[in-house]
């Protein structure tokens, strides 16, 4: 329990009957849940959001196919129809997701356009492409898609994400240096958190996936940098190159995400470990670089 009436996840998986899995898809993919987040930045629920969950259980029981289910949940609920032109996260990503899985670039490229018109970089990424990737690794493990088709999406949304990376490096703000660790070709949550980074004001300087750490120090030297940032979706990139990054981090502030910033041996390393929401760490690594506090963990 949370305090006033707002539960953490946990406790509303237990309430439901429902696993925190798929507690978090039917929030990813249908808008159902509407939580809101703690000083420390939990997710809370609210008595209402239980309430759809088990509306939504009950149309399943039904009969009714998922996304129809949290329709009817979400109007048998209350809850207040869209407005014209309001900016509808849970359906947008719907429909960039059809046209992902049709192979149908065009028009994936007019729904991102319709976003970015319509959405901050910050929201654009925290609403849509995020939450998009991580349904699309769920689908991939569930094989409800097929390795081409993830490839193609993953394909069409970095190089989407490079596109509005054009020109990141200018400007006179300080500047970051982002990698991904030897070995590591997966880039797209590094791209983002770059893009994050710069509409806060860093200047990036990209090198892109499975770069040596001694490269990353050279450039870093080299361009006084404040901030490194190093990615690796496959936690077993990090052991091989941990010396490397600790004395790295006796120089400059480092900071490591996905998979590899969950391995305990960070905690003594003095590298900062970023968890999933890029948007909340940007904002928390730039705070904690204009602190000058010393790096550590969260």
């Amino acid at each position: 329990m949370a305090g006033d009436g707002l539960l953490r996840v946990g406790e509303l998986s237990r309430r439901s009957g429902v696993s925190t899995d798929l507690l978090r898809a039917w929030e990813r993919r249908y808008g159902l849940l509407h939580p809101t987040r703690s000083a420390g930045g939990l997710r809370l629920y609210a008595p209402a959001d239980l309430e759809r969950v088990r509306l939504m259980k009950q149309h399943l029981a039904e009969g009714l196919a998922a996304a129809e289910a949290a329709a009817l949940a979400l109007r048998d609920d209350g809850a207040e129809a869209p407005r014209q032109g309001e900016f509808r996260p849970a359906e947008l990503r719907g429909e960039l997701a059809e046209a992902l899985d049709s192979f149908d670039e065009p028009r994936a490229q007019s729904v991102i356009d319709r976003l970015l018109a319509a959405a901050t970089v910050d929201t654009f990424l925290r609403e849509i492409i995020l939450p998009y990737l991580e349904e699309l690794g769920d689908r991939w493990e569930c094989g409800e898609i097929s390795v081409a088709q993830e490839h193609f999406a993953s394909g069409v949304l970095r190089g989407r994400l490079l596109g509005m990376a054009r020109g990141w490096g200018q400007g006179l703000g300080p500047a970051a240096v982002l990698a991904c660790l030897p070995g590591e070709q997966h880039d797209i949550g590094l791209v983002a958190f770059g893009l994050a980074l710069r509409a806060r004001g860093w200047r990036i300087v990209y090198l892109g996936p499975d770069c040596p750490v001694a490269n990353v120090a050279e450039a870093s030297e080299r361009l006084d940098a404040r901030l490194v940032v190093l990615s690796a979706v496959s936690a077993e990139r990090l052991q091989p190159v941990l010396s490397e990054l600790q004395q790295l981090a006796r120089r400059h502030t480092v900071a490591i995400g996905g998979a590899a910033a969950a391995d305990a041996a960070l905690k003594a390393s003095g590298v900062i470990a970023l968890d999933d929401d890029v948007v909340a760490e940007a904002a928390r690594v730039t705070a904690t670089v204009e602190r000058g506090a010393t790096p550590g963990l969260r």
